[in-house]
C-alpha cells in the first residue's frame, strides 16, 4: 500500500509558506515538497509535529491508499462489451477470457468483468488454474462440467461456439477441448473427415460424447402444423437460422437444398441449439433445426430428422495433461450416461469411443 499525503491541501488552505512551515518542524523546505509529492514518508516524530503545527490529526495529514484492484492481462475468446461478467482458463499459459453466459433469471457464475484488455478479477488467479476450457454447442455440457468438478474436481469451463469455430480455436491453442458434429456429406462420416481436409498437418484425439437427434423445433401442439423441410417454404413460417460454420446450419443447408426449399430469414440466426429453442419459444419464431434435448428444456414440440454423432477434439499433444486424463475418465462413468440418456435424450453406447 501507498500513503496518501493531504499536507499541501492543509497547508494551503491555512496560508502556511512550505518554508515557514519546515523550519517550525526542523526540517528543509525541499522535505515539505517531497512529503507533499509523495516522494518522501515521514518518520513518526516529524509526522507527529506536522500535526501538531498544523493543529490536525496525523490521520488529517496522512492515510493509507486503496489497494489497487487485482486485474489480470488476457485474451478474449470473443468481442465482449466493457464490465461484460468472464470467466478465465489458463490454456498453455496464455490467460484467455471467455464471456459468461447470462440466465434470464441469475447472474452468471463469473471469476471477474472485462476492464479494457484486463479482467477486474473477484477472487484471486490462482484459483481458476486447475480448469480445462471447452468450445462447442453441446446443450448438454452442464450435465458434463457437473459430473467432472464432482468426481476430479476439475472445472471445465464451456464457451458457446460453432463447430468450425471451436476447432479453430483449438489449433490456436484458445481452448483446451472442441465439440463438433460437422458431417461429410460424401461418406456420411462425422469429423474426422473435416479435421483431416482443413488440418491435415496436425494430431487429434477425437472422442465421442453422444449421438444426439437433431430435428425441426416447434412451440407446443405445433400450431402451424410444420411436418419437415418442405413446410418452410410457407409464407407464414419464421425460421430462425444458425450461424455459418455450425454443423446445425450445414444439416439444414442440405437437407433444404435436397427438398427444393430455399429457407428463409438466413440473415437472422442463433448461436447455439439452447438459443435457437429459445428463440421459438419466445414466439420470435416458428421453427428452428436443434436437438430434442434443447426443445424438451423449453417444453416445444420435437419433429425428428437426422441422427447426428458429437465428438470432443483435443490435441494429441493434451492427452498427457492430468486434467485431460481425469476428464476422459469421467466419460466413461455409467453415471455420466445415464444422465445424458435421461435429461438430454442422448445415446451414449459409444461414449468415449476413441476414434
Amino acid at each position: 500500500m501507498s500513503i496518501d499525503s493531504k499536507l499541501a491541501a492543509i497547508r494551503t488552505k491555512q496560508g502556511r509558506a512550505a518554508a515557514e512551515l519546515a523550519a517550525r518542524v526542523g526540517v528543509s523546505r525541499q522535505t515539505i515538497h517531497a512529503i507533499e509529492a509523495g516522494d518522501y514518508l515521514p518518520n513518526t516524530q516529524v509526522a507527529l509535529l506536522l500535526a501538531r503545527e498544523l493543529q490536525v490529526t496525523v490521520e488529517d495529514l496522512f492515510s493509507l491508499s486503496a489497494p489497487p484492484e487485482p486485474a489480470l492481462a488476457v485474451e478474449l475468446l470473443c468481442p465482449a462489451p466493457q464490465g461484460a461478467p468472464i470467466q478465465l482458463c489458463q490454456v498453455n499459459n496464455r490467460w484467455i477470457a471467455a464471456p459468461a453466459s447470462a440466465a434470464p433469471y441469475f447472474l452468471p457464475e463469473a471469476d471477474g468483468t472485462l476492464r479494457g484488455k484486463s479482467v477486474r478479477l473477484a477472487a484471486p488467479a490462482k484459483s481458476f488454474q486447475n480448469r480445462l476450457l471447452l468450445a462447442g454447442c453441446d446443450p448438454a455440457t452442464s450435465l458434463l462440467a457437473a459430473m467432472v468438478k464432482q468426481s476430479s474436481g476439475t472445472e471445465l469451463v464451456s464457451t458457446p461456439a460453432s463447430s468450425k469455430q471451436a476447432l479453430e480455436w483449438l489449433v490456436q491453442d484458445k481452448v483446451h477441448i472442441a465439440g463438433s458434429h460437422l458431417e461429410d456429406t460424401k461418406t456420411g462420416e462425422f469429423n474426422l473427415p473435416y479435421l483431416l481436409a482443413a488440418y491435415p498437418k496436425k494430431r487429434f484425439a477425437v472422442i465421442t460424447l453422444a449421438h444426439w437427434e437433431e430435428g425441426l423445433v416447434v412451440a407446443p401442439n405445433n400450431p402451424k402444423q410444420i411436418q419437415g423441410i418442405a413446410d418452410l417454404a410457407r409464407k407464414n413460417v419464421r425460421l430462425i437460422n444458425r450461424e455459418i460454420g455450425s454443423g446445425s446450419r450445414a444439416l439444414l443447408d442440405r437437407l433444404c437444398l435436397a427438398a427444393g426449399v430455399q429457407p428463409k430469414h438466413y440473415d437472422q440466426t442463433a448461436h447455439g441449439h439452447l438459443a435457437a429453442a429459445a428463440i421459438v419459444a419466445a414466439g420470435q419464431a416458428d421453427c428452428c433445426l436443434a436437438t430434442h434435448s434443447a426443445a424438451r428444456a423449453y417444453g416445444l414440440d420435437f419433429i425428428p430428422i437426422h441422427t447426428e454423432r458429437y465428438d470432443l477434439i483435443v490435441k494429441q499433444a493434451s492427452l498427457k495433461l492430468p486434467a485431460i486424463q481425469a476428464f476422459l475418465n469421467d466419460l466413461q462413468r455409467a453415471s455420466l450416461h445415464r444422465k445424458l440418456e435421461v435429461l438430454a435424450d442422448y445415446d451414449t453406447r459409444q461414449t468415449g469411443a476413441l476414434r
